[in-house]
């Protein structure tokens, strides 16, 4: 993928910052999550990820802020990037445990990562976010037309 151009000549469109998108979620390793809790506190931390291509896997402990945040309700934010080459998913988790993992998503986010949680603390669990909105934008030149995904359909 190519950096972003800090000066740049105008905004890169959008099929080229939807392939750039894909490109980031298929080689970078981690993310950072937003989620809060029932009173609104919020929480924020990178984690390690894997995207099967079509939603991003997470795995965290069940009992730590993320985890009930998002088996409560649902709800995250992921961050992908940084501030001038950033991805943004809204996304939908459900929460799945060790045994109710597919095989093959345990074995690809364990080789992604060289990490297998299923190895790990028996607190670990997964989360298959499913993206609803997915912003992707460099500077402010792009921030107009920054969203390609709406109700998790791609706009280009």
């Amino acid at each position: 993928m190519t950096p972003v151009d800090l000066h740049p000549s105008g905004p890169r469109s959008p099929e080229q910052r939807k392939r750039e998108a894909l490109e980031r979620l298929a080689r970078d390793n981690d993310v950072w999550v937003a989620t809060a809790d029932a009173a609104g506190e919020p929480c924020l931390v990178p984690l390690a990820f894997w995207w099967d291509g079509e939603a991003v896997w997470l795995a965290t402990r069940d009992t730590n802020p993320t985890g009930r945040n998002l088996c409560a309700s649902g709800r995250v934010r992921l961050s992908f990037g940084h501030s001038r080459d950033v991805v943004l998913v809204h996304g939908t988790a459900r929460m799945l445990t060790r045994e109710e993992l597919p095989a093959e998503v345990g074995d690809a986010f364990a080789a992604k990562d060289g990490w297998d949680p299923r190895k790990d603390h028996p607190s670990y669990v997964y989360f298959h976010v499913t993206p609803q909105v997915l912003q992707a934008w460099g500077t402010v030149p792009e921030m107009p037309g920054r969203t390609l995904m709406r109700d998790g359909k791609w706009l280009v």
